[in-house]
């Protein structure tokens, strides 16, 4: 019996100490959203969306460009690299599609007032689409092209369409952070399942 009631306080613990982290959590979260988004500089609202609606269009042509000149000059090197990187691409968008759809979080300029929104934004929150796009192809392509100047200017550029997701109040920062992950994971996620694939290719081979 007194084994019953100490799991008992222990699960309610748990519980209550979940409860009061998550909503601390969700505090920090508006709060941060409000400084990003309520107090922005509104002239700026036209660069942000401009970028904001960069991430699919530079996601898309990327791996696209990168295997035409592969035909071109005839490497099969940068065609394979042109692949990862589209094959990531699809890989984050399945992720996070999969995640939207289970976790359903409201955008929060639905669920709070003060929240601008400066730019359209169908569907759910969590995570976000845009970033895990983004930080998928600056990822790829900075595993495929392990350069400074490819580095860089790619990561620079994901974290502004990270940002830009926040400056229009579309996204929380728990939103753009959980897209950066994605994002990423899915590169090394891509580039392992490759790796595991042309290693039983070659075994068959032999």
């Amino acid at each position: 019996m007194n084994n019953n009631k100490n799991v008992f306080k222990i699960s309610y613990l748990t519980v209550l100490l979940f409860c009061t982290t998550f909503l601390n959590a969700q505090n920090i979260d508006i709060n941060i959203l409000r400084d990003i988004n309520v107090h922005r500089n509104t002239s700026l609202d036209h660069t942000f969306k401009t970028i904001t609606n960069s991430a699919i269009p530079i996601s898309v042509a990327a791996p696209i460009i990168i295997y035409s000149v592969g035909l071109i000059q005839k490497d099969s090197t940068i065609k394979k690299q042109a692949i990862f990187i589209g094959e990531t691409f699809l890989v984050s968008a399945f992720i996070t599609t999969a995640l939207k759809r289970t976790i359903k979080r409201e955008r929060p300029f639905d669920t709070y007032s003060d929240i601008d929104q400066a730019t359209s934004a169908p569907g759910y929150s969590f995570p976000s689409g845009h970033t895990s796009t983004a930080f998928a192809t600056a990822t790829s392509l900075s595993m495929a092209y392990p350069k400074w100047y490819v580095i860089a200017p790619s990561f620079v550029w994901a974290s502004a369409v990270g940002y830009s997701r926040m400056h229009l109040g579309v996204h929380y920062p728990t939103d753009v952070f959980a897209g950066a992950i994605i994002g990423s994971g899915s590169a090394y996620i891509t580039y392992k399942a490759n790796k595991w694939l042309n290693k039983k290719r070659s075994k068959k081979e032999r």
